[in-house]
């Protein structure tokens, strides 16, 4: 088996894990705390079950169908980068792994409850009011590295990472 392919196998068990893993904790949630109400975990973090019918940051409620289909589209256009890319590193296929698993899962309420469970409910944070779930968390675990990793630790070379 070439680098490629195990690669993708890599980037495909991550997407699916993160999926699995966001899904079973959005059907906990779903079933163990009643919708619009609060469990307090401690003083700065609660679980605020919510619905998001809209996009990032609850925006355009309502829209959620539009968010869904560019949605399938990024992730859609993020494998096939990572399919067809000729000098492709292994931590995007890994990073991109946690985005299109998180990603994949915010689809996959929007298409069962029609919008998005979103739980995770910090406090005590200045000008943050925003709840969120672990699909959200598993999209950053994957961007926020990828970011740093290409803007300081970027080289000329043009190989595959292993």
């Amino acid at each position: 088996m070439n680098i490629k392919t195990l690669n993708m196998i890599l980037y495909g068990s991550i997407a699916i894990a993160v999926l699995l893993l966001s899904q079973l904790i959005g059907y906990w949630v779903n079933n163990n705390i009643a919708l619009n109400t609060t469990w307090e975990i401690n003083s700065l973090i609660h679980f605020t079950h919510i619905r998001n019918f809209g996009g990032t940051f609850g925006l355009a409620q309502g829209m959620g169908w539009l968010f869904a289909l560019i949605s399938i589209a990024l992730l859609s256009a993020v494998t096939a980068y990572l399919w067809f890319g000729k000098e492709v590193r292994r931590y995007e296929y890994i990073c991109f792994g946690f985005v299109v698993g998180g990603g994949a899962s915010n689809i996959l309420d929007r298409l069962i409850h029609g919008s998005v469970i979103d739980f995770i409910d910090i406090q005590h944070i200045p000008y943050w009011n925003y709840i969120f779930n672990t699909a959200d968390v598993m999209v950053h675990v994957g961007i926020w590295p990828m970011l740093i990793i290409s803007i300081f630790f970027a080289t000329s070379e043009s190989k595959e990472l292993d």
